[in-house]
């Protein structure tokens, strides 16, 4: 059974629809929620993929590539135009993958998933390794070197520590939820004091301040430094080529 929040969420999407004149062809939970790490009160931040006719890609006027339809305490949706998407693969967009993989799908499409066995085809580790450790570094500078923090922000610097940690280790593309990225060998210690963090923040509120644990924060840091290396070593393997990109788009078309 949906629950209500998946009935509401549907029914939005539906009217981005309706007012956007576009087809919504996958639609996922991103952040915290996507992440399995999320608090009673956080809000739903819905990420969605679309397609307009194709008339609408031969205006000489370029319309936005992006819907941005609503941002509350609640909900926050916003969505990328196709043609944007296939940009972003080629890059080895990071984020984009997340949401190609999220575990909490809200709607998908037969489309969508040929478009993602050509998309996944792009996935560079570098740049999501510079993504990632990028990440880390701009949240532990933000909010974890005072003597008190939220704990939460342990989370959001520790999980992209730990994709890149697979990225090393595996060579491709990292699970999304935090659970299965602890599910890697680490330090016993570290191990042991994530989850004492984990138990402290599931009983406290979501912006609560807490003592700093000094092997968290201590990994955190090294780990920042040594991606950081790492990252400028890599080649770039980003894959040049566009071409299966210009067809899967145009067979996109075909199918509006």
């Amino acid at each position: 059974m949906r629950s209500e929040m998946a009935e509401r969420i549907a029914d939005k999407l539906a009217e981005i629809e309706t007012s956007e004149h576009v087809r919504i062809l996958y639609a996922v939970e991103s952040g915290s929620r996507a992440w399995g790490v999320e608090s009673p009160d956080s809000d739903y931040d819905v990420r969605f993929i679309y397609i307009r006719p194709a008339k609408d890609y031969l205006c000489v006027r370029e319309k936005r590539d992006v819907i941005e339809w609503q941002l509350d305490e609640v909900l926050d949706i916003n969505g990328w135009d196709l043609k944007k998407t296939l940009v972003r693969f080629q890059k080895g967009n990071a984020t984009l993958f997340e949401w190609a993989n999220s575990p909490i799908v809200y709607r998908t499409t037969d489309i969508w998933q040929k478009i993602y066995d050509t998309g996944k085809r792009y996935f560079s580790e570098k740049a999501a390794l510079c993504h990632y450790y990028g990440t880390a570094k701009s949240t532990f500078r933000q909010y974890l070197l005072g003597e008190e923090v939220k704990y939460k922000k342990y989370i959001y610097a520790l999980r992209p520590l730990l994709a890149c940690r697979f990225i090393e280790s595996k060579h491709g593309i990292p699970p999304v939820t935090f659970d299965e990225l602890l599910r890697q060998k680490l330090p016993e210690e570290l191990t042991e004091e994530i989850d004492k963090m984990l138990r402290i923040k599931a009983q406290s509120e979501e912006a609560a301040l807490h003592p700093q644990m000094p092997v968290i924060r201590k990994y955190i840091e090294d780990e920042i430094a040594r991606y950081e290396k790492l990252s400028k070593e890599m080649a770039d393997d980003r894959t040049p080529d566009l071409e299966g990109l210009d067809d899967i788009f145009l067979w996109s078309l075909q199918q509006m």
